[in-house]
């Protein structure tokens, strides 16, 4: 495999990597989140699944074994209330979003396109969770914030 390929692949299974630990995280924010925002986790939940299954695919036809799901993850903070799983569906759109730009970086062609439009839907999600946005979605470095681990936690 090209140098080029086998990084476009490592890029594929940390996104994927992210997305199941987003799955994962959002199955704590839809048992914490309030009434009225039930739906919208519960959109961002199916939205991350179906990214997730593609990533899988994805992986496959680049010749990769597909990482696997963790048993459970840790997350980055307690989670006891509604306001808290409004934080973690943010953190969570965060760290998405990061691997996504890492991934633009390394694909190419409809890949590239693929993972740009999963880093804007990541970053429109975030905004939405927290009610403001950042100047560089999934840029980090650029936006004064730490940057996502390589294997995410939810």
């Amino acid at each position: 495999m090209s140098e080029a390929k086998d990084r476009e692949l490592r890029a594929l299974q940390t996104a994927l990597a992210a997305e199941h630990a987003a799955v994962y995280g959002y199955g704590v924010v839809g048992g914490k989140i309030g009434e009225g925002q039930r739906v919208e986790a519960r959109t961002a939940y199916d939205a991350h699944r179906a990214r997730r299954d593609a990533l899988v695919r994805e992986v496959k036809d680049l010749g990769g074994r597909p990482v696997a799901a963790a048993a459970g993850y840790a997350l980055p903070f307690p989670v006891p209330d509604a306001a808290a799983a409004v934080r973690l569906a943010a953190e969570l759109e965060d760290r998405v979003a990061g691997v996504y730009s890492d991934l633009v970086r390394a694909a190419g062609g409809g890949r590239r396109a693929l993972a740009a439009e999963a880093l804007r839907e990541a970053a429109v999600r975030a905004v939405r969770w927290r009610g403001e946005s950042v100047a560089f979605p999934g840029l980090a470095e650029r936006a004064g914030t730490a940057p996502p681990s390589a294997a995410p936690t939810a």
